[in-house]
């Protein structure tokens, strides 16, 4: 398979991030991570899980269908969303629900397209890799004490809502 960028229009190319907020049923709490002093964006904040979409997403991955003379990767987000989740956490999620979305100008001047996501815990231990220096559970009211990256207090106030129906 080959992409290319021969064609694509430079002032229409943007990062597209996804990112999900772990809700932990027995705890009734949802994920949250410190990321790294050395981060581009958002250095030192606490965030969520999530990363971007890759070349390779593709690559990697047969696609799952083929519409007329376009190959289609039907649920890719939410495979890369639930590897980023393990990647980034150590735990397993399913249940993807959307939250909301964002566009923004890192500090490197890479334009970002971002979906946001909740998700629920299914098994494993929390281990963040070194781009994390910690993490902790927090509730809707916990969040509130932390420096997070803006809007994730109302990220997990939702997807508490969201998953205690």
């Amino acid at each position: 398979m080959k992409i290319s960028l021969e064609q694509a229009k430079t002032n229409k190319l943007f990062y597209f991030v996804v990112t999900g907020i772990i809700y932990h049923p027995e705890k009734r709490k949802c994920l949250i991570i410190k990321r790294s002093q050395t981060e581009k964006a958002h250095p030192g904040l606490w965030g969520v899980t999530g990363g971007k979409l890759e070349w390779e997403d593709m690559q990697n991955t047969s696609p799952s269908r083929q519409n007329h003379e376009i190959s289609d990767w039907e649920n890719l987000i939410d495979s890369l969303l639930f590897r980023e989740a393990i990647e980034e956490s150590g735990l397993v999620v399913n249940d993807m629900r959307y939250i909301d979305n964002v566009v923004y100008l890192r500090p490197d001047d890479v334009p970002v397209v971002c979906i946001k996501c909740a998700v629920k815990y299914v098994s494993g231990e929390v281990k963040i890799p070194a781009e994390f220096s910690d993490f902790a559970w927090v509730d809707a009211e916990e969040v509130k004490k932390y420096k997070t990256i803006d809007g994730i207090a109302e990220e997990v106030k939702k997807t508490i809502e969201i998953f205690s129906k």
